[in-house]
């Protein structure tokens, strides 16, 4: 019986080849919601792709969406963001050939294991790539593939782990956008401190006509969205999820805003939820997208951390906000800052290192006193007078080391200016010093 079955002729598909036990039912035309071949609208796999293109290239609002796009679109339901082995495949293959694969119209791609194609193919059989376009239609947004005009060319520096398309949703520019962005980073469960720098590092670069990018997630996210939207400046929020699917359920709210004022932008498509992996996965395309990183607060195992060190790997600025060294939220970003990042305090010196050739940030230094502006002879006869009680010319120029000369006309100036003052034939400092320098030996 096992000799006979093993004999029995299997079906062919469409190109008269023999198929494998188990995947004839596999090449029975699969359709779209609106009852087309989805096989139809790919086209052969062999072909450009991108011929019919839709008019206004990035804008993925056509209701005959081109069939490069539709396939891209179906991946994203297949392909798990950021999987190299995948991204493989799709290099080499092109998307509608690799679509056709994971339906089982084609062989599976070169090298891949049964195990793992097998499991691709359950996600392709459900996937509804038109339905799908049609869903983020009537959300006001459009899907993004590489090569649109709309397309951030800094996410081609992933190599295999490029998205294979974005879902958006807003109506900016992204490309425009991500030109002159930074990414702000950190704790979920930041402190006061966090939040405050967050939002106020956020208001200082939106104001300055750069774009925030961050997760949406609680703490210093969303802390740093806020910002920029208090601002009336740019944000762009990356989900680990659809861009329909609110996550966390208590940004509702702020993500609305975003969708209004600012960009949503996910991998995954509509109505697609977050895992551990995805969240892990989105900050490699934060990283990407943006100039540099910025951590505000981070612990140690935060995944902020991997984030400004995938931005490293870039070729990307890294940064952080140092904190009170007893904070374990602040010990992250105190081991970033001692290898690969550089310190910042405000948006300026965000801009200096991100931005263009003379975009530097104002000289820090203390106030200046009146003190500080004597000449050197001076300062050192107003260093030898005593802090309590007076003292004779002779015994200040011997102390000091200047002529008898010099140092009694020096303290007719230095008693003009207000330093000190003179009680007969002896000279001390005045009781509470001269407003001007407020001196005090000590410096202070």
């Amino acid at each position: 019986m096992d000799r006979c079955r093993s004999r029995r002729p299997r079906p062919a598909d469409g190109r008269g080849r023999r198929l494998g036990p188990g995947t004839a039912h596999r090449c029975a035309p699969r359709r779209t919601p609106g009852g087309e071949p989805i096989m139809s609208l790919l086209g052969s796999a062999s072909g450009d792709g991108r011929k019919g293109r839709v008019p206004g290239p990035g804008t993925g609002t056509s209701s005959d969406p081109e069939p490069e796009r539709l396939a891209r679109a179906a991946l994203t339901r297949v392909l798990e963001p950021g999987d190299e082995v995948t991204g493989g495949w799709l290099r080499r293959m092109g998307p509608m050939a690799l679509w056709r694969s994971l339906l089982g119209a084609d062989d599976p791609p070169e090298g891949a294991g049964e195990t793992k194609v097998a499991g691709l193919r359950l996600r392709a059989e459900r996937a509804s790539p038109e339905a799908d376009l049609a869903t983020v239609t009537a959300l006001g947004g459009r899907f993004l593939c590489p090569g649109d005009d709309e397309w951030p060319r800094q996410l081609d520096d992933l190599g295999d782990a490029r998205p294979v398309g974005l879902w958006v949703r807003g109506t900016a520019n992204l490309r425009l956008w991500a030109l002159r962005s930074v990414a702000l980073v950190g704790a979920r469960a930041c402190t006061e401190y966090g939040a405050h720098v967050a939002a106020t590092l956020a208001a200082g670069l939106a104001e300055r006509g750069w774009s925030v990018v961050s997760g949406a997630a609680y703490g210093v996210d969303g802390a740093a969205h806020r910002g920029a939207l208090a601002a009336g400046g740019a944000t762009v929020a990356v989900l680990a999820s659809g861009v329909d699917r609110v996550y966390p359920s208590g940004h509702t709210e702020l993500l609305e805003r975003i969708a209004e004022q600012g960009l949503i932008i996910a991998e995954l498509p509509p109505g697609d939820h977050p895992t551990r992996s995805r969240f892990i996965q989105r900050n490699r395309v934060i990283a990407a997208l943006t100039r540099g990183t910025v951590v505000v607060e981070a612990a140690l195992r935060s995944g902020s951390l991997a984030t400004a060190r995938r931005a490293a790997e870039l070729g990307r600025f890294t940064m952080g906000v140092p904190g009170p060294v007893t904070s374990g939220l602040s010990a992250g970003v105190h081991q970033l800052l001692r290898g690969e990042a550089a310190v910042v305090a405000d948006a300026a010196e965000i801009i200096e290192l991100v931005g263009s050739i003379g975009d530097l940030a104002p000289e820090r230094r203390g106030p200046v006193l009146a003190r500080d502006l004597l000449d050197p002879t001076a300062a050192r006869l107003l260093e030898a007078l005593p802090v309590r009680g007076a003292a004779e010319a002779r015994q200040i120029a011997c102390d000091s080391g200047t002529a008898l000369e010099v140092t009694q006309a020096k303290l007719f100036e230095l008693q003009a200016l207000g330093f000190v003052q003179r009680c007969g034939p002896r000279w001390e400092l005045p009781p509470r010093g001269p407003s001007a320098g407020g001196y005090r030996r000590g410096g202070s």
